[in-house]
């Protein structure tokens, strides 16, 4: 059985839409959402739509707000992987049949989604980042990365209970990159549409920019 986690702050705009476009391929009992303290009604509105909800006191970070939702489904489930997929509705529920088939094929541990840069609605100061980022990523792991800052991925329950994700912050999905490849499970992609609103993001540039690379430069 595979179950999705979603991490959320302040998410109450987007949220419900999002929910209801999960229903249609993932029952609610089977998605995860942690509210990484939220100041709006985020938590109400999981909880009103029937999902699992864990929150956290205070904003921790979308890292913490993974880690928090791993830990509960190694402890609480029996899913054999996890999607996980951003609130904010640039993830698009209706692509989870390409991470499904992909994940039936059986030789796979970290499925991401890959998103198109050139000619697609991606900002261009993301679009050099991403560019950027995925291929020193890249060159750090030995693996081709076709998008390292995709949030939206399949991970194996294999990948989950090996690996020790410490970095509370966006860069913590570049950690487990960085991890899952050292440890050598396959990792692939899926292309996924690339979805980019008039939403602001929660992301603070230079900092992300910074912990990313302390997390690019460490030793795993």
């Amino acid at each position: 059985m595979i179950g999705v986690l979603v991490p959320a702050f302040n998410a109450a705009e987007t949220l419900s839409e999002l929910l209801s476009k999960l229903h249609s391929f993932v029952p609610a009992e089977c998605i995860v959402v942690v509210d990484d303290g939220s100041s709006d009604s985020t938590a109400s509105i999981a909880q009103n739509a029937g999902c699992h909800v864990i929150r956290h006191g205070v904003n921790r970070g979308k890292g913490a707000a993974l880690r928090t939702g791993f830990a509960h489904i190694l402890a609480k489930t029996q899913h054999e992987c996890v999607i996980t997929l951003d609130s904010d509705l640039q993830h698009d529920p209706c692509e989870i049949p390409k991470f499904i088939a992909r994940w039936a094929r059986g030789d796979i541990d970290l499925i991401i989604g890959s998103r198109k840069r050139m000619g697609s609605a991606m900002p261009f100061h993301r679009m050099m980042s991403n560019a950027i980022t995925s291929s020193l990523v890249s060159a750090r792991t030995g693996v081709a990365i076709t998008d390292s800052q995709s949030g939206y991925r399949c991970i194996s329950r294999k990948v989950l209970s090996a690996l020790e994700i410490t970095s509370d912050g966006y860069e913590a999905e570049t950690e487990m990159l960085l991890k899952a490849a050292r440890k050598g499970f396959k990792i692939d992609f899926v292309a996924i549409e690339t979805i980019y609103g008039q939403e602001r993001s929660s992301m603070t540039h230079w900092q992300t920019t910074k912990r990313f690379l302390q997390v690019l430069m460490k030793e795993y």
